[in-house]
């Protein structure tokens, strides 16, 4: 809406129906509080410097490391800042601009200065972490001898190796959740550099995890009297003053927002607009102009389509084949021999691919196998193929520069709203900064296609980006719950200090109607409004939490707030405090697999899984294939149903009607171990002997791809059905010491000699584990006195010690990795170890064990004996965390007796004494 001036007091919006005579309606947009943005963003000036040459490092090591011999003109300009100062730094400049060698320099600085700390890398996309890592991996461990580790969902190394690395590359929330946990974990409180990419994503969903890294960074640096760099990565933002001041730059120093013109490779952007009310017929009328303008901008150079969806991925690949067919010359876009293509083409999996590559038209999006996406990649980037047709995500991941980029639509279907929304502005520039590559192009084309009523507002605001806002408040409950966990926030007073370092802070004050705050006028008391504002949000915050029984109030002030069992363990596993506070209603001892199922599948997590357009009719279908049926009526179109069928998908490893389904499952496996593992840890709490176990049962089958009731071998490698029962025994343990010439006889009529070297790799990596056990030397190990009942005291401590001894032999430069599912994440070797009544159903006490069982490892639990006299059966549960068919069970017998008065008064003693160290503690 234009703003002219003299401000008017008020706008008139009238809204008239197309299709009803009558019906409209007027109302008054008020302008007597409006906060206008400051009028001229001031950017940071490119100056005319001479380049600077990269002997400037003043370290041969270092400047091997480039292929250039000047640094470009950001670069140069920045060049003192990063490289001879501390100052934290926001850099907000187009892609392409070199803000990856910008973050090297601050890495060298830190090389330079302070060899004993760590840098911390984090970026929005695993895909962007893995480019990083392949490529420091070579440049800084081999070449500097910097160790490089790469620490995200798919991937967390051991305590000492975070220990010995120099470099860390992660995703925000993986390092949101090592960082809570700071006082425990000098590795963070090492950290001398924190570098952010993509920081301009604050506003985005995912943007709250941000605002508590650097918000806790700060905290961490200021309690440790560490100093603590940070760089800000960024394109070019309306609002760089809020984001520095938020940051910590003061000033203009470290400050440097240049304008989004100022590009290595000029680029020269051209706004089409197309009408049509519904989305997919006005895609279909973009076609034709995409190949027009591949023709007219870019016949023979790289070209990158952006559309909306994998199915857009193919139906334009598709279009554009045929509009090839009609040309004189159809295979103008394939720069390879025909044979080599073919040859190709046999590896490829995908049957759009297949089409479409013979003519020099790649497709990538993530269903794509990943043998599939490589072959694409790497014709692309080699230039043998001229067309990447890619979904939005690749302009943020991997960095496949091109002369033309073609933006196919602005819109996607959001399945969480079910309907077609636009493409924040910050990936529109994102997307267009694919256009031009560096060492080839003097320029670089960019045709955005919009719906038409949309033209003239991205010309307005492609070059003149909305402010960053914060979301923080969306998700302010969860955080607030693990500071207080933490034992950063303690009373209502420190959570409002604990908002103030946030960038929500920053803008709160600025735009105040956008975060629901009644606009400042002049005659109200701006420090009263805003401390009752800000009050009131954090109470709303510390009563849901409450609520959600995360953490508790302390009865004797009224006023320290302290976590609760609950919250530790949402805290912990990074889960929603709604999740646990859902799991611990709804959790009951004779709980079902089938009711586990859907319990896990209701978690918050899975509240955005997406139910994209017309997968709702596929569910209908895909039920009637699942092992167990669902007891009410299902909503199809839930994103919580979805799960379910992905689930059940999964361990009966059924094939899913689209590929789509596939990345579906990804995503939902990326969670689902740290969400089970919440739920054993709840279950323990509550000391629910049968939940505990069928959890630990359903993480075994999750991570193996198999129902528990089917039969072992089945999680052996290329055995896929039940035709193999005459040959295995069902039991997976009577397999473990198979030779390998008769494991050979019986398989050599069914499977490849290479098959049958996987199974037999297979088996002899099965941890083959023996346990002894005794209670303070009450028994011997020997089996016939184990049934006899040992003698105790009634509502007294024992410690229960358990011998672990390796039988098989453990292989040096084995890590002892799980071997698990195909599309199952790769998992250590762990154990749970656990005391219960299965008469009772109470869990006594569970112990995990993360550490290698080696040739010998021994543990101890305690535990308290009933104050029901008589005699008690109890039972021993040793479970792997991931294997099937490798659980042990013992059972031992206790004769409970009534303790002695000698025993009684011991014991409270002991009990005075624990409580008095621990308030000394405290002190």
């Amino acid at each position: 809406i234009p703003i002219i001036e003299p401000l008017a007091n008020q706008y008139y919006v009238r809204a008239i129906s197309d299709k009803w005579l009558g019906s409209d309606t007027t109302t008054i947009i008020s302008f007597h509080n409006l906060i206008l943005p400051e009028r001229h963003m001031p950017h940071t000036e490119l100056l005319d410097l001479d380049p600077l040459p990269i002997t400037a490092l003043g370290n041969p090591q270092y400047e091997a490391l480039y292929k250039f011999k000047h640094f470009n003109p950001i670069q140069t300009q920045l060049f003192h800042c990063l490289y001879h100062t501390n100052n934290n730094t926001l850099l907000g400049s187009p892609t392409g601009s070199g803000k990856t060698v910008a973050a090297e320099i601050a890495i060298f600085r830190i090389f330079n200065k302070y060899p004993d700390m760590k840098c911390v890398y984090i970026a929005p996309l695993k895909a962007l972490v893995r480019e990083r890592i392949q490529d420091w991996k070579i440049r800084f461990e081999e070449c500097l001898g910097k160790k490089v580790i790469e620490l995200t969902g798919d991937f967390t190394p051991d305590t000492r190796a975070i220990q010995l690395a120099d470099v860390i590359v992660t995703t925000p929330e993986k390092w949101d959740g090592m960082s809570r946990s700071w006082q425990t974990r000098s590795y963070v409180k090492q950290v001398a550099l924190l570098i952010i990419d993509e920081i301009h994503m604050l506003g985005e969903d995912r943007g709250p995890v941000l605002e508590v890294i650097v918000s806790r960074a700060n905290f961490i640096s200021s309690h440790t009297e560490r100093p603590l760099r940070i760089v800000g990565l960024s394109t070019a933002v309306a609002n760089a003053r809020d984001l520095a001041d938020w940051l910590g730059i003061t000033g203009i120093i470290g400050l440097y927002n240049f304008r989004p013109s100022v590009r290595p490779v000029p680029l020269e952007a051209h706004i089409q607009g197309y009408p049509g009310k519904h989305y997919c017929p006005r895609c279909m009328s973009m076609n034709k102009p995409a190949y027009k303008a591949i023709r007219t901008h870019s016949p023979n150079k790289p070209v990158l389509i952006f559309v909306s969806s994998r199915r857009q991925t193919r139906l334009t690949a598709e279009e554009l084949a045929k509009y090839l067919l009609n040309d004189d010359y159809p295979k103008q876009w394939l720069h390879m021999p025909e044979y080599e293509m073919n040859n190709l083409l046999t590896q490829i999996q995908d049957k759009s691919l297949r089409l479409t590559l013979p003519f020099g038209i790649g497709i990538h999006h993530a269903g794509l196998k990943d043998r599939d996406r490589h072959i694409v990649e790497e014709l692309f980037v080699n230039q043998r193929i001229q067309i990447l047709i890619a979904t939005s995500t690749l302009a943020w991941g991997v960095n496949f520069p091109a002369h033309l980029v073609i933006i196919k639509g602005t819109e996607y279907y959001d399945g969480k709203t079910h309907r077609y929304v636009d493409f924040p502005i910050t990936d529109v520039l994102q997307m267009m900064g694919r256009a031009g590559r560096p060492q080839f192009d003097d320029s670089g084309k960019a045709v955005i296609m919009v719906h038409d009523v949309k033209k003239n507002f991205y010309k307005k605001f492609l070059y003149e980006p909305f402010p960053v806002e914060s979301s923080l408040l969306n998700v302010l409950s969860d955080h607030l719950n693990a500071e207080i966990v933490s034992g950063t926030i303690s009373t209502k007073q420190e959570a409002l200090d604990y908002l103030t370092w946030t960038y929500f802070f920053r803008r709160l004050l600025v735009n105040p109607s956008y975060y629901h705050m009644e606009p400042l006028s002049n005659d109200t008391n701006e420090q009263v409004t805003l401390n009752t504002y800000l009050s009131a949000i954090v109470q709303r915050s510390l009563d849901e939490l409450i609520r959600a029984t995360c953490i508790f109030i302390n009865e004797d002030d009224q006023r320290t707030l302290h976590a609760t069992v609950h919250g530790r363990i949402a805290s912990h596993y990074y889960i929603s405090y709604r999740t646990i506070h859902m799991f611990a209603q709804r959790i009951t001892s004779t709980i079902t697999l089938g009711e586990l199922i859907d319990l896990i599948s209701c978690a918050y997590e899975y509240a955005e899984m997406p139910v994209r357009h017309n997968e709702d009719e596929l569910h209908k279908t895909m039920i009637d294939r699942i092992r167990i049926p669902f007891r009410t009526q299902p909503q199809f179109d839930s994103p919580h149903l979805k799960t379910n069928l992905l689930i059940q998908y999964h361990l009966s490893r059924l094939e899913f009607p689209r590929v789509d389904y596939v990345t579906d499952l990804k995503s939902c496996l990326d969670q689902i171990i740290r969400i089970i593992q919440a739920l054993i840890d709840l279950c323990a709490h509550k000391a629910l002997l049968s939940p505990c176990l069928l959890s630990i049962n359903l993480l075994q089958m999750i991570i193996q791809a198999r129902w528990i009731t089917d039969p072992d071998f089945l999680t052996l490698p290329h055995i896929i059905d039940q035709s193999f029962t005459r040959i295995f025994s069902s039991y997976l343990c009577q397999l473990i010491d198979i030779k390998r010439e008769t494991l050979n006889n019986m398989l050599q009529t069914h499977l490849q000699s290479t098959q049958i070297d996987d199974i037999y790799e297979y088996l002899i990596r099965l941890p083959q584990i023996e346990i002894n056990f005794n209670i303070r030397g009450f028994w011997s190990t020997n089996e016939e006195t184990r049934q006899l009942p040992t003698n105790v005291h009634a509502d007294q401590e024992y410690t229960l010690q358990i011998t672990l001894k390796r039988i098989n032999r453990i292989r040096r430069n084995d890590f002892r990795q799980l071997t698990t599912s195909s599309v199952t994440k790769p998992k250590d070797e762990s154990w749970i170890f656990i005391l219960g009544n299965s008469d009772t159903g109470e869990l006594i006490c569970i112990k995990r064990i993360n550490q290698i069982i080696r040739s010998h490892t021994t543990i101890s639990v305690s535990f308290v004996t009933s104050n029901i006299l008589g005699r008690q059966r109890l039972t021993i549960y040793f479970l792997s965390d991931g294997y099937l068919g490798l659980d042990q069970q013992y059972d031992f017998f206790l004769d409970i007796e009534k303790a002695s008065l000698q025993t009684q008064i011991n014991t409270e003693l002991d009990s005075l004494v624990d409580e008095l160290d621990r308030r000394l503690a405290a002190l």
